[in-house]
């Protein structure tokens, strides 16, 4: 039996407080490996966690965004890779910009299985006769590839010189839907941060793909119809990746009020406990953190009002969901430098939550959905000019 949107909400909630501590527990081996360990993996898929906005005829759940960003949150608190490698799991919401009956001829009824995403067009799809196209390139970041059946990857279309022109004037990007097996997984994953995710490059060579298979996400809407298909693609980006900084954020904050009661700086009989410095920086990061939380939650919920009316979010609202995920990381990031210059040697060894938490941050902060341009974009559109931006909103 199909569950309610409540049962699968509260499903979900207790999944991800459930794994979480096993997350925890094995961070230090997710980095070993450079992704998630599979039983770990089969778990976070088995318990519907990477189906929280798949359509329900494909045995998603299309949950509400603040559940999305609660679920992201709670798991991210754990381990940031983890939580990184379920948010990205995720993509199988994009699925809903393929036609219905394909969708589901593609991937059945059962949501038992997961994608990785990078959009980046770092390949060309040349025209090949019958609505065919073939498709080579290779894409940097696939999160969670190794333990993914799909792919969604983003590539223009080619005129024969280069990329095809749409009728607006832009390049002719689109998003190519192809089963995992169509690539090759490059074992490149060696990075700074996250480097429990497995983002290795995969490469593709003359697949041939079918033009079905082949949507313009970022200007088209989707073809499933429901409150969730109603946000646009980045906007359902942004959404899911608010939960990541504050997750992260979040950790990073207790674990330094546990810190500070047996931390000696200077004398040494003299805690972080007793120093008034250590708590006007703990408050401001508190309050900057909450405050972000709160924006999050509160711009979050009016969209999600919108699209429960039936309505297209505005340009101005979408803006908004951008200009609240970024400030969710910039509190954290901001709140995660200030109490790491107070936490001295023990927060700089390799294994130490504060370490992992300063790597996987700074990491994820380079990501382009929490870039300053987009931002900008909201700005702009405030002061009544064109978006610009470096993506369209």
């Amino acid at each position: 039996m199909t569950p309610t949107h409540e049962e699968a909400r509260q499903h979900v909630l207790a999944a991800a407080r459930r794994l979480a501590p096993e997350f925890e527990a094995r961070a230090a081996e997710s980095e070993e490996l450079r992704t998630m360990p599979k039983d770990l993996a089969d778990a976070a898929v088995r318990e519907g966690l990477c189906k929280m906005w798949l359509p329900r005829q494909l045995g998603g759940f299309e949950l509400d965004p603040l559940t999305a960003i609660e679920v992201v949150e709670t798991v991210t608190r754990a381990d940031g890779s983890a939580g990184w490698t379920v948010l990205i799991g995720n993509g199988t919401a994009f699925f809903g910009w393929l036609e219905p009956t394909l969708a589901e001829s593609l991937v059945g009824t059962s949501g038992e299985w997961t994608t990785t995403s990078v959009f980046a067009p770092s390949g060309m799809a040349e025209p090949a006769g019958n609505g065919t196209y073939r498709l080579s390139g290779r894409w940097a970041f696939n999160s969670g590839c190794p333990h993914s059946e799909w792919q969604i990857v983003g590539a223009f279309i080619s005129d024969g010189s280069g990329p095809r022109m749409r009728a607006d004037g832009q390049p002719d990007l689109r998003f190519v839907y192809l089963p995992m097996a169509s690539g090759v997984i490059e074992d490149t994953w060696d990075a700074l941060g996250l480097r429990g995710t497995g983002s290795h490059h995969v490469s593709i060579s003359d697949a041939v793909v079918s033009e079905d298979c082949m949507p313009a996400p970022l200007f088209e809407p989707a073809r499933f119809d429901g409150p969730l298909w109603r946000l646009p693609l980045l906007t359902q980006c942004a959404i899911l990746m608010a939960g990541f900084p504050l997750g992260v954020g979040r950790r990073v904050l207790d674990e330094f009020t546990e810190l500070a009661k047996t931390k000696f700086r200077g004398a040494p009989t003299e805690t972080l406990l007793g120093d008034s410095n250590t708590h006007l920086v703990l408050a401001r990061a508190e309050a900057a953190l909450l405050s972000a939380r709160s924006f999050v939650f509160d711009v979050v919920d009016h969209v999600w009002e919108t699209c429960l009316r039936g309505d297209v979010p505005s340009a101005e609202e979408r803006a908004q969901v951008h200009l609240a995920t970024n400030q969710a990381m910039k509190a954290a990031v901001d709140g995660l430098d200030a109490v790491y210059r107070l936490s001295g040697a023990s927060a700089v060894q390799h294994g130490q939550v504060m370490e992992r938490c300063f790597r996987d941050l700074h990491t994820a902060n380079q990501h382009i959905i929490f870039s300053d341009g987009l931002s900008k974009t909201y700005a702009r559109l405030r002061l009544g000019l064109e978006p610009g931006g470096p993506l369209p909103i």
